[in-house]
């Protein structure tokens, strides 16, 4: 579809979920951009295989390639075939809180076939708690996404805030109701020699260090108190994390 010619499309997921998830499914695989809910605020999705459909997604954000979109996936076992060297950190954390807020950044293998942009070795996943999306994950198959904004401004909270945004540099808008945000999710980098906290979201420092002891710093930890020992971190070290900011 031409978005020049005919303008976006709007799909109530609600009123009509299979022509909503026809229409995002035919859009994906023409290479065009898609605005869909997430379990934080709507997000702008696109084939992460095509580097055109991720310089679309880039460009409808007005950000540059040095901020590339995260990965949304719709099971666990699927971030597998993403990231490089799973230890027992990642698998531990993934297994508690996906689906959910948390964003992972790992080593990313050096046969994924992905351009989101200037990653380095890295790549940042995360599975949705959000059925809709997570079905429309296993019909698409994986999608780089990112808040749907243009960059420096607030993430859409509902589909006509999206549309305000991103007008027609987007194809189909998958209309979900309004989103739980504003706060995003939890970022952590586990590509490096010590897992990192890139984004305090969602979920807090003492969540994850109780799923996995020592992961994470503790900000809120008694002055002068010993930070427990951390988990062995990963062997590889990433050239430059994924998406910080919005």
């Amino acid at each position: 579809m031409s978005t020049g010619e005919q303008g976006p499309r709007v799909f109530d997921t609600s009123a009509d979920a299979e022509a909503a998830f026809e229409a995002a499914a035919d859009a994906v695989a023409a290479g065009e951009v898609i605005v869909l809910p997430t379990d934080t605020v709507y997000g702008v999705g696109a084939d992460p295989f095509s580097p055109q459909a991720v310089q679309r997604l880039l460009d409808a954000k007005r950000r540059g390639r040095d901020m590339p979109p995260p990965v949304l996936v719709a099971e666990v076992e699927m971030v597998r075939s993403l990231v490089r060297g799973v230890d027992d950190r990642l698998d531990a954390i993934a297994r508690a809180f996906w689906p959910g807020p948390l964003t992972l950044i790992a080593t990313a293998p050096d046969s994924l076939r992905m351009d989101l942009g200037d990653r380095g070795s890295t790549i940042a996943v995360r599975v949705p708690d959000h059925e809709f999306t997570r079905e429309l994950l296993r019909r698409t198959g994986p999608l780089a996404v990112s808040s749907a904004n243009i960059s420096g401004r607030d993430a859409a909270l509902t589909i006509a805030d999206a549309v305000d945004q991103l007008g027609d540099t987007v194809s189909v808008y998958l209309d979900g109701g309004t989103m739980s945000g504003p706060v995003p999710s939890t970022i952590i980098d586990l590509s490096g020699p010590r897992p990192r906290l890139l984004r305090a979201g969602r979920l807090t420092v003492a969540e994850i260090n109780a799923v996995v002891p020592g992961l994470l710093e503790d900000p809120d930890r008694p002055e002068g108190a010993t930070q427990p020992d951390a988990v062995p971190p990963a062997d590889a070290v990433a050239d430059q994390p994924g998406e910080k900011g919005d």
